[in-house]
């Protein structure tokens, strides 16, 4: 018998030992097998998690972040041992004992779904880790098995501790946060070394599900998870009693409950500064580095006067807008049933919200209109206040009633009326955004910095950025680029021009460019040309120079890749951006010193270590303990000379003629020496100003963004001028300006500014301009260039009609212009006056 049960037991262990063995060799086959191709875990070592790119003020202020995955990497020894200790608790509380994966738990989950419990996963934090970077998150078993093979590898190659901070950096918990520390930042609004128990433990309960535990539309189901976890710190020795019940006590206050202030609101709107940086950093770095690669910019803008500069173009786009007398409406509508629930209808309405002119701009709902007042719904207005009002008088600009232009249900802009003297709130005034659009744009002459940039009225209503993505044609704005080709080809601000009419043949019929009076002047010297914008004298000297070397110098300014050889080109006929035209302008100022525009004076990676420095002059004397009194350093720059220093000195003295005397004629008034030049396209489709003082370079460009008349009104001077104006009068309160800086190699000359004759020395009056000539140049009396036109031949062919003009010409004499208006042909002359 004895024998018999030994038999049996025999051949019972027998089994179990075979079967064991059995078993063995198949688990070990099943991880070999699936063990063989699997990713190397080394690489987790080196991993660069994907993180936020922020651009900074000069001051080292925020002021933009870009990502696609928001993630704030924090290191971890700098992850606080609350944090720790609330994920640990919530997802893998023997993560510190395992090596890899939690046999036990895996057998207590097991269990639980044997039972008919839910199934739960019994990943460990080291697992979740495998899952996430080296296996995505397919349900198989066979990532399972490969989950495990991993996890035991990786504890072999990382310390608990670099698991932990993958794990933590590399997690989503909603609301697009990556990783703690943006989850810390989004919910709450604080660094992770300022969270409560409460609030870690939130953030603890988010892994698993976000949507499911979110603090707004799922509160209780939140708090419930957040306590569970507080209970499980507590467990773990993490928490006493104390905080514990403290921490269970404490409301769920986040950041989407309203309960605390976003930390965006700490940041200004994304505007065209920051979206152009974002533009071509990503052009030069790729998408990929710039959106992902945790860069630290270091942008050149100067807040406040971002802040002039739109408020300046916004005036004026505004002004010539409400002078049309038309009320557009933001075509935006809240249909009659949602308005019982007007402010979750308008917080959901897309309309710009970043618009200040005079007063902050909001978005407003018209709710009834009675007696010809439109009575409103503002954003933000609280519950309970009477309903704001705007009467009657503040649409009498359109010509129409009240309930002519506006319908119950109309989304609106409104702003506060106050007054000049104290602030004083007068009424609320409906406003509209403008259809004509514009830009504006400002930089150093001398480092190329991009202090302000505006691109349209509002960035949320276009974010299509005017001054360097809209090309047109510049018009007028585009002659001292013909005009200093002139002068580096020899020619004088005293050289005599002919303007009198001109016929070209081309392959689109006749052509006859006119100038904007439709006046002909006789022989007038370069610098009247100029100053009062002569389309003729200047189609003369393109001809007399060609346009290859018109073409060559534009080009080489920037202003074009490859211009075409047109003669109409050299009246601006062919198009470009407000970005290249400012930088141009930049080199006249400068001494005709190349300069790059930047918006970026430094680019650093992750590490802090700089990858781009705009800004590569050398000081001289910077690293000396003193300087002589009244010395400042010596800076050197190895830039290219892209025009002769006495040519940019001469043509930056006409362009200040421009704004004494010509076309910018009462327009500026700056107190310090300005210089610059209007442009007006046919039809006034195209509005320009461009000019400079001795530090700072600024244009202005506006136009309707599908080319269309503008009106008498719509000119250069009339509408970007006093843009110009406006912006420059707190740039140069806030940097100065001095006299233009004249080279060596001349000496001035007194000439009489209508005849372009040599005057004496001491000769004074309104005539009297001292032009600057080389050493060894004189100018050159009795010659007056024509660009091969047959003047003599031209000037009889029209008539008088309503009145001769007289002139005096380039000998001191007189002629009799004809006054009769030149046709214009069948061809468009591009961008005229």
């Amino acid at each position: 018998m004895i024998r018999f049960v030994l038999s049996i037991l025999g051949g019972i262990f027998s089994l179990v030992t075979i079967g064991a063995l059995f078993a063995a060799l198949t688990i070990g086959g099943v991880f070999w097998m699936y063990g063989r191709d699997l990713p190397d875990t080394d690489q987790l070592a080196q991993y660069q998690p994907p993180t936020v790119s922020r651009i900074y003020s000069g001051e080292g202020r925020i002021i933009d972040e870009f990502a696609t995955e928001r993630r704030l990497f924090v290191p971890a020894e700098e992850i606080p041992d609350l944090v720790k200790a609330a994920f640990i608790s919530a997802e893998d509380k023997t993560f510190y004992q395992h090596q890899g994966y939690d046999p036990m738990g895996m057998l207590s989950a097991a269990v639980d779904a044997a039972r008919g419990g839910a199934v739960r996963g019994a990943s460990t934090i080291t697992q979740q880790v495998m899952k996430n970077f080296l296996l995505g998150g397919e349900r198989s078993a066979e990532r399972k098995v490969k989950e495990l093979i991993l996890a035991s590898r990786i504890e072999d190659t990382l310390s608990k501790e670099k698991i932990l901070e993958l794990y933590m950096n590399e997690i989503f918990l909603g609301q697009n946060s990556f990783g703690v520390a943006a989850a810390a930042q989004t919910y709450f609004n604080k660094p992770l070394a300022d969270l409560t128990p409460a609030e870690a433990a939130y953030l603890a309960a988010l892994p698993k599900a976000p949507s499911t535990y979110h603090p707004v539309r799922a509160r209780d189901r939140a708090i419930e998870r957040r306590n569970y976890v507080l209970g499980q710190m507590r467990d773990n020795g993490y928490l006493d009693r104390a905080a514990y019940e403290a921490a269970i006590a404490a409301p769920l206050d986040t950041v989407q409950g309203g309960q605390i202030d976003s930390f965006k609101s700490a940041l200004p709107p994304r505007d065209y500064f920051t979206d152009e940086i974002r533009r071509q950093l990503s052009r030069d770095y790729g998408e990929g580095e710039f959106l992902g690669g945790g860069l630290a910019v270091r942008a050149t803008i100067d807040p406040d006067l971002q802040d002039d500069a739109a408020e300046a173009l916004r005036r004026a786009l505004e002004q010539y807008d409400r002078g049309l007398g038309r009320w557009r409406g933001s075509g935006k509508t809240i249909p009659p049933e949602q308005l019982d629930n007007w402010r979750e209808a308008l917080a959901e309405t897309e309309i710009a919200r970043d618009i200040h002119l005079e007063n902050e701009w909001f978005p407003a709902v018209v709710l009834g209109i009675e007696g010809g007042e439109a009575r409103l719904g503002i954003e933000g207005w609280a519950e309970g206040d009477p309903d704001p009002v705007v009467p009657a008088k503040d649409v009498e600009w359109t010509g129409k009633p009240m309930d002519a232009i506006l319908s119950v249900g109309d989304v609106v802009h409104v702003r506060a009326m106050t007054a000049d003297e104290d602030g004083a709130f007068i009424r609320w005034t409906l406003r509209q955004v403008p259809a004509v659009q514009g830009a504006f744009m400002a930089m150093d002459v001398h480092t190329g910095r991009v202090l302000a940039m505006q691109g349209g009225f509002s960035y949320q209503h276009s974010v299509f950025n005017r001054a360097t993505q809209a090309t047109r044609q510049p018009g007028s704005a585009f002659k001292p680029f013909v005009y200093a080709a002139a002068l580096d080809s020899g020619f004088t601000p005293a050289t005599i021009v002919v303007d009198a009419p001109i016929e070209v043949n081309t392959p689109q019929g006749l052509w006859r460019p006119k100038n904007y009076s439709n006046r002909f002047y006789g022989p007038t010297p370069l610098r009247t040309g100029i100053e009062q914008s002569r389309n003729l004298m200047t189609v003369r000297l393109a001809e007399e120079m060609g346009m290859d070397t018109v073409a060559r110098y534009a080009e080489r300014f920037g202003v074009y890749d490859n211009m075409g050889r047109y003669l109409a080109n050299s009246l601006g006929a062919e198009e470009t951006t407000l970005y290249k035209m400012v930088a141009a302008y930049a080199m006249f100022a400068n001494g005709g010193e190349r300069v790059e525009p930047t918006l970026v004076d430094r680019v650093q990676d992750r590490y802090g270590k700089t990858v781009y420095r705009h800004d590569r002059r050398t000081c001289v004397d910077c690293l000396l303990p003193s300087l002589p009194p009244g010395k400042g350093p010596q800076i050197v720059s190895e830039n290219d000379q892209v025009m002769n220093a006495i040519t940019a000195y001469q043509l930056t003295s006409m362009l200040k003629g421009v704004v004494e005397r010509g076309t910018a004629r009462g327009k500026i008034d700056l107190g310090v020496p300005t210089a610059g030049k209007t442009g007006t396209t046919n039809d006034e489709k195209d509005a320009w100003f461009v000019g400079f003082t001795s530090n700072i370079a600024a244009g202005c460009y506006i136009g309707y963004d599908r080319p269309r008349p503008m009106g008498r009104s719509g000119s250069g001077g009339g509408l970007c001028a006093p843009v110009f104006n406006s912006f420059m009068k707190a740039a140069t309160a806030k940097y100065g300006g001095g006299p233009f800086r004249i080279p060596p190699g001349g000496r001035f000359i007194n000439i009489d500014r209508f005849t372009g004759a040599r005057l004496s020395d001491d000769a004074t009056g309104d005539n009297v301009v001292a032009e600057y000539f080389r050493l060894g140049e004189e100018p050159l009396f009795g010659v007056a260039y024509d660009g091969g036109f047959a003047m003599g031949a031209n000037l009889p062919l029209y008539q008088q009609s309503g009145g001769a003009q007289q002139v005096r010409s380039g000998g001191g004499g007189t002629a009799v212009i004809p006054g009769r208006k030149a046709t214009f042909g069948s061809m468009s002359s591009g961008g005229l006056y």
